[in-house]
């Protein structure tokens, strides 16, 4: 059967916790991508390694499925380890033959938005500079991680306002957005009409939705003491994927929706691999079914 090679939906794989033994294990359930991710640093990886042991079993499963991106989450701009290892990964990024390095934009902790923009110039404009040298564009994921417009710890990537600053500082064609519904819902932001907006820069999408609870916010607040929303799989929360995917396509973006596990209040630990594999054939659905060749 022929896959639909512009979209692709796939998942998330620890790049630190034997990644080739862990997809070797879920390949099988029609992931068709993979996204390998880091937590801060490295740690004791040896890339090299990996993308042999990694790329090994890709071949094995002679599935065609790829690997989507490389990522690290930390905070690049206040953190060495986090600078360096977004290095490591543009510059091995061949290694697992994709092209794209995603994570955090980081901030200088506990500062407003706007006075991180001198550091984040810094090191992204020498990122961005390697990344071009060598074919590989960079994704900066939407997660505000706690914090807002005026402090924080990780991330500064996480508003329309905050990418228009930082898009202005770092002019790079090769820079974009690694962006989900999830995080903007969370913050009560209406996401379709946001993607539509952004779509150009878009180079990869998270697979992660949430569910607000409206009645909560209506009578408590956001700041009432009360849950008003959930991190959600998608096929689980507020999204319509459908619509979604719509929009990437008209938009022009090819690549992969990576599924965003390990959030769901309800399909975690041992139900995992079970919300997973569902949000995995949802999203086949909303993206149109089985490919279906046109009669001559």
């Amino acid at each position: 059967m022929k896959r639909h090679d512009d979209i692709r939906i796939g998942t998330l794989v620890r790049g630190d916790n034997h990644p080739a033994e862990y997809i070797r294990q879920i390949i099988g359930h029609g992931f068709e991508s993979f996204e390998l991710t880091f937590w801060e640093s490295l740690g004791n990886v040896n890339l090299g390694q990996v993308a042999e042991q990694v790329m090994r079993v890709l071949e094995e499963s002679d599935t065609g499925a790829t690997i989507s991106a490389l990522a690290v989450y930390g905070n690049p701009l206040a953190r060495e380890e986090a600078e360096n290892t977004w290095r490591l990964l543009i510059e091995n990024a061949s290694l697992f033959g994709c092209d794209l390095v995603c994570g955090f934009a980081g901030r200088i902790p506990d500062k407003p938005v706007p006075e991180s923009m001198p550091r984040f110039k810094q090191v992204f404009g020498s990122l961005a500079e390697r990344a071009r040298d060598l074919g590989v564009r960079i994704g900066f994921e939407n997660c505000d991680m706690g914090g807002d417009w005026k402090g924080g710890d990780w991330n500064i990537a996480f508003s329309p306002h905050a990418w228009e600053l930082m898009f202005n500082e770092v002019p790079a064609d090769n820079l974009g957005l690694e962006w989900e519904p999830c995080h903007q819902l969370v913050s009560l932001v209406d996401p379709l009409p946001q993607l539509r907006k952004w779509i150009d820069r878009v180079v990869h999408v998270h697979g992660k939705d949430a569910t607000v609870f409206r009645d909560v916010i209506r009578d408590f607040g956001i700041r009432g003491g009360k849950t008003y929303v959930h991190h959600r799989t998608p096929g689980f929360g507020d999204t319509n994927w459908a619509d979604l995917i719509s929009i990437l396509r008209m938009g022009g973006f090819t690549g992969s929706i990576d599924i965003e596990g390990w959030h769901d209040p309800i399909y975690r630990d041992d139900m995992e691999m079970t919300g997973q594999v569902r949000a995995l054939n949802y999203l086949k659905q909303c993206r149109g079914g089985d490919y279906v060749v046109n009669p001559s």
